[in-house]
């Protein structure tokens, strides 16, 4: 059951971008990097598992107490909201780009009008109005373990639709398909392939091995918003019926495991539908092949529904951390939990409707927060935590913690200037814009 709830922690709306990431990396450079982010996370349990051994603390933000002080508690709170603030702004930003997309199925429109019930902004605030904000207005959240399930469901659902789906949509596409809004269009292609005096159809149809250019950095920010489960670490080693070190550690590298297998699957075979031509959210791309199939139209609902109902889920702890930061020791407030609420709401919801692509969001939050709870934070705790007398400041564990904040930064500094240069350039693509 750990495993299961790791594994949903794990896994989130990380995945719809991945098959983008592998066909701005090539397969042999997405492979490493994503075995070189599973192993790096694993690590980082690791270290969070130890610290929290010595001074039997369970919660990521109380680590930040112990080793900073009141500034680290802040600091970990802040990163844990700017994370989970990222979670929710990507799940509305499936709602905005996919429910159209159902509405347009089930009318069995031929393309999109320009009627209100077919504007994905429109329709954002109205599942933000009317569904997600009375559930995140709860005091309590009783339907969270059917909700966490189902999410993952939707997941594998996700993928056996996306391996399917490889086998059923040729290649190359149609001319009258051919029209994928991408990092790479059909008309860049055939010029490419002309040039190399290759056969169009053939160089379409080719996967990249390995590739650089400049929507490459945004693979390991994608990447590492995808592996990032560390604040629900502590919490469930402390639910284990007979907790150790050694179990939760098992544990984790179990779900990383699985996830890392479903993460690799679901983006080889959504690349290998559409090599160049993937958008930045996979689901999106589909329909520009058939927008009335029935089987992306399942998963469509199905993601839809997982999504709505884990916003509530992920703006409870944020809640908390706000409340923790700003109303500490304070007695609870109906009008404080509202307008909390509401006003988060408020914000992810401006965030989606004028964020250019989902591809921002997975970039910013995975080059910033990610990069702190993965790799600084765990180490510089532990580095603070482990005493002394018994790991001296010179021993190799403590080096290699310290190694391991410093390639953080590197990563963080790397993402954020390469993506602020992309931005500048006004080279960033806008797959699955609406």
């Amino acid at each position: 059951m750990s495993v299961f709830n790791l594994s949903n922690a794990i896994m989130g709306s990380g995945i719809l971008g991945l098959a983008y990431a592998m066909a701005n990396t090539g397969i042999i450079l997405f492979l490493f990097l994503l075995t070189a982010v599973a192993l790096l996370s694993s690590y980082s349990i690791h270290l969070l598992l130890k610290s929290s051994g010595i001074v039997g603390i369970r919660a990521y933000e109380q680590l930040g107490y112990r080793a900073f002080g009141t500034p680290g508690k802040l600091v970990a709170a802040l990163a844990i909201t700017l994370q989970n603030i990222g979670a929710m702004s990507s799940y509305l930003y499936i709602i905005k780009s996919e429910l159209p997309l159902v509405i347009q199925t089930f009318l069995n429109l031929e393309e999109q009008t320009s009627v209100w019930y077919m504007n994905g902004n429109y329709l954002v605030i109205l599942v933000s109005v009317t569904i997600i904000l009375p559930l995140a207005l709860m005091r309590q959240l009783g339907y969270l373990g059917y909700a966490s399930g189902f999410s993952l469901s939707c997941m594998v659902f996700f993928l056996i639709a996306v391996t399917y789906k490889k086998f059923q949509v040729p290649c190359p596409l149609p001319p009258n398909l051919a029209n994928i809004t991408s990092n790479f269009s059909h008309v860049e292609a055939m010029e490419k392939t002309q040039l190399q005096g290759k056969p169009e159809s053939a160089a379409l149809c080719t996967p990249s091995y390995f590739t650089l250019n400049s929507q490459t950095a945004y693979t390991i920010p994608i990447m590492a918003f995808a592996f990032v489960c560390h604040p629900e670490v502590l919490p469930i080693y402390t639910e284990l019926k007979d907790p150790s070190k050694k179990k939760m550690q098992h544990i984790s590298n179990l779900s990383i495991a699985v996830m890392y297998v479903m993460y690799f699957l679901a983006a080889l075979f959504g690349y290998l539908t559409f090599y160049d031509g993937v958008e930045s959210e996979l689901l999106h791309t589909y329909s520009k092949v058939d927008p009335f199939d029935v089987l992306i139209l399942c998963v469509r609902v199905a993601v839809l529904t997982a999504v709505t109902l884990t916003v509530p889920i992920v703006l409870f702890p944020v809640r908390r951390a706000i409340q923790q930061m700003l109303f500490q020791n304070q007695e609870f407030s109906w009008l404080r939990h509202v307008f909390i609420a509401t006003g988060l709401l408020t914000c992810i919801n401006l965030l989606v409707i004028f964020a250019p692509n989902i591809l921002g969001i997975f970039g910013i939050i995975g080059a910033t927060s990610a990069p702190c709870l993965i790799f600084i934070f765990p180490a510089i705790f532990y580095f603070r935590i482990v005493p002394t007398e018994k790991e001296p400041a010179r021993s190799t564990p403590k080096i290699l913690a310290l190694c391991f904040a410093v390639v953080g930064v590197l990563l963080m500094t790397m993402s954020l200037s390469f993506i602020i240069i992309d931005w500048v350039s006004g080279s960033s693509p806008h797959g699955g814009n609406h």
